[in-house]
């Protein structure tokens, strides 16, 4: 006699459902997850404001320039590491 196994739901169903549920019957980890979001919004979103200015829309009128600076730099660092090498 052959005996057959109910048949379990797709792996990925479970761990979905898993993390449903253990999301639905968090508390004091739902508020954790809110201040994890705005921590990362105030990094990523509001000091990149600040700390990151956008080098090539500010000093270069143009995409050409802009393409012409980045190609200079790019083959600039490039050469100065096989001369480095070659040493």
């Amino acid at each position: 006699m052959e005996q057959t196994l109910p048949k379990q739901p797709f792996v990925l169903s479970r761990i979905y459902t898993f993390y449903r549920d253990g999301f639905r019957n968090m508390t004091i980890g739902k508020t954790l997850w809110k201040i994890i979001f705005i921590k990362l919004f105030i990094m990523f979103g509001v000091l990149k404001l600040f700390f990151f200015p956008n080098f090539l829309s500010t000093n270069f009128s143009t995409d050409e320039q802009r393409a012409d600076h980045v190609i200079q730099q790019l083959t600039q660092s490039a050469q100065k590491n096989t001369k480095g090498n070659l040493e």
